[in-house]
């Protein structure tokens, strides 16, 4: 059986820097080069798990979201803390308020704490999850789609969008609009969009005036809600593509000012603040988004090796006049 210490002898270190190499720590670039050469050489297999067991600092591991306040992400946060118990991991929040620089300092905190793996739903692009990945970290993007080569469970946004208003339009409503998220927000484009394809598809117009971001908050769905309805020509149903966004659209409803609009909602409603008979929920069920995405963490951690998976969460069917459970 080859040891750490016949690794040392072949790369020229010492057996502390292997160590370092193997746990992902920071040595220079010529040392980390010899130190995988020869354990390639060798066909060097560390026990991962049992390492990490027995070292304190790599019992954690770090959850990176963009904003706890929202339930879908409170959700989120439940699975995964739930299969981290489990396995004998902690888990540290860190909430980024979906700023891109807040991400990247609690990714590298991570790094630098020696953390067992990230679970991270990006704020936006992120050029240090691909040095954890060349790293040999584990890494779970969920929620957002990232270029990297990471394990990625995700929701098909655009078949949300689609399916969503072709309901609307299989209700007999013609003048379907969406409001969504920032521009910037890759979930908030795709549900759009497939919003625009179905219209389309059922020659319904899908232009610009019907189509309004906003954030992906309870204030961002009461504007968008009241410029609609205030537009010289009103749809006769909104597509809310995010859970705070449908609570803000339905208070403007419940306050009856302007013309009726039918509401359907893309995720659970945290709460309600009037009847929602008229309604509808695409459910997506945050919490077995966070077990898949712990689970699929947990693996690697434990030395499953294997390309990087893209894992499709699937959704629940639309359901007419739905309450929250």
């Amino acid at each position: 059986m080859t040891r750490i210490k016949d690794v040392a002898a072949l790369a020229g270190v010492s057996t502390a820097t292997v160590s370092r190499v193997l746990n992902g720590m920071t040595v220079t670039p010529d040392l980390e080069s010899a130190v995988r050469r020869a354990v390639d050489e060798l066909g060097y297999t560390p026990n991962r798990t049992a390492r990490s067991l027995r070292r304190r600092h790599s019992e954690v591991i770090a959850l990176v979201l963009p904003d706890i306040e929202n339930p879908f992400f409170t959700s989120l946060a439940r699975g995964v803390e739930d299969v981290a118990r489990t396995a004998g991991l902690s888990v540290v929040l860190c909430n980024t308020d979906e700023d891109v620089e807040t991400q990247e300092h609690y990714l590298r905190i991570a790094d630098d704490e020696n953390m067992a793996g990230v679970v991270v739903a990006p704020a936006g692009p992120s050029p240090f999850l691909a040095r954890l990945a060349e790293r040999h970290r584990a890494v779970v993007v969920v929620d957002r789609a990232v270029p990297d080569d990471v394990d990625q469970v995700l929701f098909d946004n655009v078949d949300l969008g689609r399916r969503a208003a072709r309901t609307l339009v299989d209700q007999g409503h013609r003048r379907i609009a969406c409001i969504t998220g920032p521009r910037e927000t890759p979930t908030a484009t795709a549900r759009a969009d497939g919003w625009r394809e179905a219209l389309r598809t059922a020659g319904l117009p899908a232009s610009d005036e019907l189509l309004v971001h906003a954030n992906y908050r309870v204030d961002g769905g009461e504007t968008a809600m009241a410029q609609l309805l205030a537009a010289a020509h009103p749809p006769d149903a909104v597509l809310a593509t995010n859970n705070l966004v449908g609570v803000g659209a339905l208070r403007v409803l419940a306050a009856g000012e302007g013309p009726h609009a039918q509401l359907g909602i893309i995720g659970d409603l945290p709460f309600a603040t009037s009847r929602i008979d008229d309604t509808f929920l695409l459910r997506l069920h945050p919490r077995e988004m966070g077990l898949t995405a712990a689970r699929m963490l947990v693996a690697r951690i434990r030395g499953e090796a294997g390309p990087a998976q893209r894992v499709i969460q699937p959704s629940r069917p639309v359901m007419l006049g739905s309450t929250p459970s």
